[in-house]
């Protein structure tokens, strides 16, 4: 009952302090759609009451307010951490489950360790932590929305990172996407380690 009444309401974390519990999470992944690069989960705590009116889907935010946040968010935190799994793990048990592992792993890296938390999508994440699932919750809940700020600021950095190693595939600019560019790319070099060999746009590609 308490998990249906979380999928149906907005501000989800207001029932939850509510019903007593102190440390609440959210968490949400960035990265499940790309051809290249890991996938990314953030999960973070933030004290009962906190509230910033801009802290949105960080899709719905440019490159500077995704930055910015991420420094208030990890400032006001209680708690916050990220988890990455990368191309070979995503192609040998499938994107959907790398994402929810990202997720697992994400929130119990937090210390202190949440008395529940949320997630974003349709599936929640088995896990000795209470937890639901929340369709659109990025657009529904204050700590969803931080952790996809979290995660997709930290993604963004290391496929700048990755961008280095592997200029030939403009990453700091696609962030592993399948933009034009890259599989234009992709056809002229074929894969790098960082590409996902199960994803269908990769496998035509030649293998280097």
């Amino acid at each position: 009952m308490l998990a249906k009444r979380l999928q149906n309401m907005p501000h989800p974390e207001r029932l939850l302090y509510e019903q007593g519990f102190r440390y609440v999470a959210g968490t949400d992944e960035a990265g499940r759609g790309p051809l290249a690069g890991p996938v990314v989960a953030a999960a973070v705590i933030l004290p009962a009451g906190w509230h910033d009116a801009t802290v949105r889907d960080s899709k719905k935010l440019s490159v500077r307010a995704r930055e910015h946040l991420f420094g208030v968010i990890t400032a006001a935190a209680v708690s916050w951490n990220w988890a990455a799994v990368e191309p070979c793990d995503i192609d040998r048990i499938n994107i959907l489950q790398a994402s929810l592992l990202a997720m697992r792993t994400a929130v119990l890296g937090l210390d202190p360790e949440p008395d529940y938390f949320l997630v974003d999508g349709p599936h929640a994440v088995a896990c000795p932590v209470p937890n639901t699932a929340i369709t659109r919750g990025d657009q529904k809940s204050l700590l969803i929305g931080a952790a996809s700020i979290l995660a997709k600021v930290v993604r963004d950095a290391i496929m700048d990172k990755y961008d280095r190693l592997f200029p030939q595939y403009h990453f700091s600019k696609n962030k592993g996407y399948g933009t034009v560019a890259h599989l234009a790319a992709l056809e002229r070099h074929g894969c790098c380690s960082l590409h996902r060999r199960s994803f269908k746009r990769v496998v035509s590609a030649k293998q280097n």
